[in-house]
């Protein structure tokens, strides 16, 4: 890839790690959102967004932590077989015409999310277990397909059934997005594929980032403009990857 695209790649990674990292999000839809908008193929996005995913999820994760609001009682459940399921999601490598349109269904899902997601429920009570184990199993499966991290779906969630408040929702996804974002790579390697040469690059990005914004987000970050903007960032890459050829 030439020097003056990867430079605004770059820059574009950076913002959607600061922004997604302040909610507790490493940041792989947006990722994929990014990568899609530029042209890249989709053999080379999944892998990419895997490696972008782990060293933000490692930031976030450390700051949530740091900060007092991971609970791992409202982890262990989800996270128990999610990992195995994004290992086996990770392996599977879709036909591009399969991995187009359900990403897109991904990041339109996400922007739902991002829009509907708006203040803490007054009362929260965790899950039962066995709810949890399933649903975790599900989103680490779908998580390792599409190379996310399944946080876009967890924290939601977590709010909408009113399992959680969003600081620890946003804590307990982000380790979930890491053990998740690693088992899918994991599995990725595992199946023979190469990893993109220009996706380092793209690390150092979502590393500056990733600190600043979930050093914010830990703390009192305002939150609201931010899933707005990541919203509609969301519904034009998701319209793109389904509806254009």
């Amino acid at each position: 890839m030439d020097i003056d695209p990867l430079i605004f790649v770059c820059l574009a990674i950076g913002a959607i790690a600061f922004l997604y990292s302040a909610v507790g999000h490493a940041g792989a839809s947006g990722y994929i959102a990014v990568l899609a908008l530029f042209g890249f193929a989709a053999s080379a996005i999944k892998p990419t967004a895997f490696i972008l995913n782990i060293f933000v999820a490692c930031i976030g994760t450390y700051q949530f932590w740091k900060a007092g609001y991971f609970s791992w009682r409202l982890f262990w459940p989800f996270a128990l077989l999610s990992v195995p399921a994004a290992f086996l999601g990770g392996y599977v490598n879709l036909a591009p015409g399969i991995f187009k349109p359900l990403v897109g269904i991904v990041l339109l899902s996400a922007a739902a999310g991002l829009v509907l997601r708006d203040r803490d429920p007054a009362h929260v009570s965790p899950p039962a277990v066995p709810l949890a184990i399933g649903l975790g199993a599900g989103i680490g499966l779908f998580s390792g397909l599409t190379g996310t991290g399944g946080g876009i779906f967890l924290t939601p969630l977590l709010l909408f059934c009113r399992w959680a408040h969003t600081r620890p929702a946003a804590a307990v996804s982000a380790l979930f997005i890491l053990v998740n974002s690693t088992a899918g790579f994991v599995g990725y390697l595992s199946s023979g594929q190469p990893i993109p040469s220009f996706a380092w690059a793209l690390v150092v990005a979502a590393v500056v980032g990733g600190f600043a914004g979930s050093y914010l987000g830990s703390k009192k970050f305002r939150t609201r403009v931010i899933q707005l903007l990541l919203a509609a960032v969301l519904v034009i890459a998701g319209s793109k990857l389904i509806f254009v050829a």
